[in-house]
């Protein structure tokens, strides 16, 4: 889930505010009976420029949830795309200044294991909700061959007719992943 984009700074000072405490509300408000459905929480993005006291609810909420072996709830706060991959590229340079990697031994797959959510699965489906048609920064190395469901409705309304109607769409879809031969969605994992 998308909560707060990197670039969400640049919005009024104001609703940057509110959007702050509706945060610090929500995971007041939820993280119990998120724990109670054995989900794990896990916040993605560059929390360092949050407030003390929302980089201690976050801590908080992770490390309350963070034994739960159901669902996992990905929630990217200041994230970008682009900040996920500087982060990844960052961290190798440092591994080749260090001397232990050679830039020729940098791979896609090794990149890969450097940005957010790398212990997952590759997305399959990113809904883009609000009637926007544009991925907003949002996961670029992780959705390189996602599909993509694009719908009117606002997040607040979003329930789950609309969802099986997103999964419907998915399930018509013919993927190939950058080849000519449509491979099925079991066949890609």
């Amino acid at each position: 889930m998308y909560a707060f984009s990197s670039e969400n700074w640049n919005r009024p000072a104001q609703e940057v505010s509110a959007l702050m405490e509706l945060f610090i509300r929500a995971l007041d408000g939820e993280v119990k009976s998120l724990h109670k459905h054995n989900v794990r929480l896990k916040i993605i993005g560059d929390i360092g420029r949050f407030s003390s006291r929302l980089q201690e609810r976050i801590r908080r909420s992770e490390q309350l949830t963070e034994n739960n072996d159901g669902l996992t709830l990905n929630i990217a706060a200041n994230y970008g795309g682009r900040w996920d991959i500087m982060q990844g590229v960052k961290t190798l340079a440092e591994q080749v200044k260090a001397g232990v990697l050679q830039p020729e031994d940098i791979t896609e797959d090794l990149l890969s294991q450097q940005v957010c959510l790398h212990e997952l699965a590759p997305v399959d489906l990113v809904i883009r909700t609000g009637g926007e048609h544009r991925v907003s920064n949002f996961l670029l190395w992780q959705i390189a061959y996602s599909e993509f469901y694009f719908t009117d409705v606002l997040w607040p309304d979003f329930d789950e007719l609309t969802f099986e109607g997103a999964l419907n769409a998915f399930a018509q879809r013919e993927r190939r992943f950058g080849g000519t031969t449509p491979i099925n969605a079991s066949d890609a994992s």
